[in-house]
């Protein structure tokens, strides 16, 4: 895996190292000995899957408060999809900042998203399933989120009908929530 770090502190892109022959490829998307000598959670208490039947679907920006705070690798199985995270973290250096990417079964880019940052995608096609390895298990009690479209974040989402669920379109804006 190469791992690249983001305008976030904490957070990565990681992208595969294939070993091609003539069958195709193999590559390894996850190892805990990178992880830890990077400084990163290794822990993983369970695996989710986000299936998306239409381009413009908006999910997030979703995080769990303390103390299930939660990490997370993301990674576009199928289709694509415009990824962000937010800091979250006020004893951050990077707090506030965003980081966004393109996340797509084709580029096969992945994101860590550390602990106390919100992280949200738009689906840039049809089908588009998204792939969460978690480090801590969901306590629907600590699920929280901030709107996604708040303008302390900047957050320049592509522009497309959006369908968003009512939970997700009612999210405060963070000044609300950071007291």
């Amino acid at each position: 895996m190469i791992l690249r770090p983001t305008p976030v502190a904490g957070a990565w892109e990681l992208t595969i190292e294939p070993h091609h022959d003539e069958r195709g490829f193999f590559a390894r998307t996850w190892c805990a000995r990178e992880f830890e000598a990077k400084g990163l959670n290794p822990s993983l208490a369970q695996c989710s899957v986000s299936f998306n039947a239409k381009a413009g679907t908006l999910r997030g920006l979703h995080f769990q408060r303390s103390p299930w705070r939660e990490t997370k690798l993301v990674r576009c199985t199928a289709g694509a999809v415009f990824d962000a995270i937010v800091d979250l973290r006020p004893e951050s250096s990077t707090y506030l900042k965003t980081h966004t990417a393109i996340l797509s079964a084709a580029n096969r880019v992945m994101l860590y998203v550390p602990e106390g940052c919100a992280h949200g995608f738009q689906t840039e096609t049809d089908d588009a399933e998204v792939f969460y390895q978690i480090s801590e298990f969901h306590h629907p009690e600590a699920g929280d989120g901030v709107r996604w479209d708040d303008p302390a974040f900047g957050i320049r989402w592509p522009d497309r009908r959006r369908i968003i669920a009512d939970r997700d379109r009612g999210y405060p804006d963070y000044a609300r929530v950071a007291r």
